[in-house]
C-alpha cells in the first residue's frame, strides 16, 4: 500500500498547493490516469512530474529514496519515459504511434508506468488525434503528466481528458531562498544556480556538481576572453565546453551498463532492448540539458553586461565575475550585447532541433564574438 504522505512530492515546497493535491492523492492511491500541468517554466512542473512517476513505480508510493525513485530523478527508469517534440513543429505522428506501442507493454520493473510530454501545446493534428483514445482509456496502471504554458494553448480534446492542476508563479526572492535552504548557500551562489538551472531544485543540484559548476566557468572565461581570441581559440573553447558538458555521462554510462548487465539473466532480449533504448534517450536528454546549462550561463552573464551597457547600477547576477561583466560592458555596446543574445537563443534553437552540439556552439561564439565588437558606426 501506498505511503499516507510519500515523501517524493517534499521537493515541491514552493507549490504547497500542488504538493498537497498530489501527495493526498497518490498517499490514497487515487492517482488521475492523466494530468495536464500548466505554469510557467520553472514553476516545479517537471519535479511534480517525477514526484508523480516515482509515486508510480515505487514500492512504497514515492519514498524519494530507493532506487526506483532515483531512477525516475536521472530518467533512467525503464517504465517512465520523458518525451519532447522530436520534429521542428511539434510532435510526430511516429513518435507518438511509438508511445502507443511501448504503453501496451507490461512493465519492465514496476507495477506501473508513467509517461511525460512536454511541451504538451505541440501535441496537434494527426499526433493528438492518434493520442487521444490511449489517454482517454490507458491500460491499468499507465499514468500521462502532460505539462504545457498554459490550457489554452493545448488542444482542446486533450485538455478535456486530463486532470489540469495549475502552477503558480514563483518569485525570484521565494526561489532564491528556496536554494539557499536547499543548497546551504547564500546570496550570489543561489542567483547564479537559478539563472543556469531555471528551477529551485534544479540549483541546489547544479551547486551540489562540481562538473555542472566547471562548465559555467568555462563558459564565463570562453565569453569574457573573446575580444581577444582569434577564430581557432574559439573553435577550440567550443570543444572544450562540450567535452566538459559530455564528461559526467561517461559515469552515467557505466552505471546504465552494469545495471543492464545486472539484469541480463532475468529480463526477455525485448525487455533489455527497452532498457536500452531509454538510457540511450536519458543519455541524450542528459547532454541536452548541459548544454543549455551552458548557454544559460552564457545568457545570464551577458544579460549583466546589457545592465551595466545601459548604466543601470542594480546589483548584477553574476557577482563573483563582475570584472568580465564590466570589461564585456566596456568594450562593447548595448546594440551589440543584443546580438549576441540573440546569437544564444538561436543556439539554443539549434540544439532543440538536434543540431550538432559541436557545430551548434562553434557557430554561436563566433557570432557573440562579432557581434560584441561592435564596430565604430554603432557606437
Amino acid at each position: 500500500m501506498p505511503t499516507a504522505s510519500p515523501t517524493a512530492f517534499d521537493c515541491l515546497s514552493q507549490q504547497p498547493r500542488v504538493r498537497e493535491f498530489l501527495s493526498v492523492a497518490a498517499g490514497e492511491g487515487r492517482l488521475s490516469h492523466a494530468y495536464l500541468f500548466v505554469g510557467a517554466p520553472g514553476s516545479g512542473m517537471l519535479e511534480a512530474a517525477e514526484a508523480v512517476a516515482q509515486a508510480v513505480v515505487c514500492p512504497s508510493g514515492g519514498d524519494g529514496s530507493c532506487d526506483e525513485c532515483i531512477r525516475v530523478r536521472h530518467h533512467t527508469h525503464p517504465d517512465v519515459r520523458f518525451l519532447r517534440p522530436e520534429g521542428t513543429s511539434g510532435y510526430l505522428v511516429a513518435q507518438v504511434r511509438e508511445l502507443i506501442e511501448d504503453v501496451s507493454r507490461a512493465p519492465v520493473r514496476a507495477q506501473g508506468k508513467a509517461y511525460v510530454l512536454e511541451d504538451a501545446g505541440l501535441l496537434r493534428g494527426a499526433s493528438a488525434n492518434a493520442l487521444l483514445k490511449t489517454i482517454e482509456e490507458p491500460p491499468e496502471g499507465v499514468h500521462f503528466i502532460l505539462m504545457a504554458r498554459s490550457a489554452a494553448a493545448v488542444m482542446p480534446t486533450i485538455a478535456s481528458r486530463c486532470q489540469q492542476v495549475p502552477f503558480r508563479i514563483v518569485s525570484p526572492g521565494a526561489a532564491e531562498r528556496a536554494v539557499e535552504l536547499a543548497a546551504g548557500t547564500v546570496g550570489w551562489e543561489a542567483r547564479v544556480a537559478l539563472a543556469v538551472a531555471g528551477t529551485p531544485q534544479g540549483a541546489a543540484e547544479f551547486l551540489a556538481s562540481s562538473e555542472r559548476r566547471q562548465v559555467r566557468r568555462l563558459m564565463v572565461r570562453t565569453i569574457g576572453e573573446l575580444s581577444r581570441d582569434d577564430a581557432w581559440d574559439v573553435l577550440r573553447s567550443a570543444k572544450g565546453i562540450v567535452e566538459a558538458v559530455k564528461a559526467p555521462l561517461g559515469e552515467l554510462r557505466g552505471e546504465q551498463e552494469a545495471a543492464l548487465g545486472e539484469s541480463a539473466d532475468y529480463l526477455t532480449t525485448a525487455a533489455l532492448r527497452r532498457i536500452e533504448d531509454a538510457n540511450k534517450r536519458e543519455l541524450t536528454a542528459r547532454e541536452r540539458s548541459g548544454m543549455m546549462e551552458a548557454l544559460a550561463a552564457a545568457d545570464s552573464l551577458l544579460r549583466d553586461a546589457l545592465l551595466r551597457c545601459e548604466g543601470v547600477r542594480e546589483p548584477i547576477v553574476n557577482e563573483d565575475v563582475a570584472d568580465v561583466v564590466e570589461r564585456i560592458a566596456s568594450d562593447s555596446c548595448t546594440e551589440g550585447v543584443v546580438r549576441a543574445l540573440d546569437a544564444i537563443d538561436v543556439a539554443s534553437d539549434d540544439l532543440a532541433h538536434n543540431v550538432v552540439p559541436q557545430l551548434a556552439f562553434e557557430a554561436m561564439l563566433l557570432t557573440v564574438k562579432e557581434a560584441l565588437a561592435c564596430p565604430p558606426s554603432s557606437r
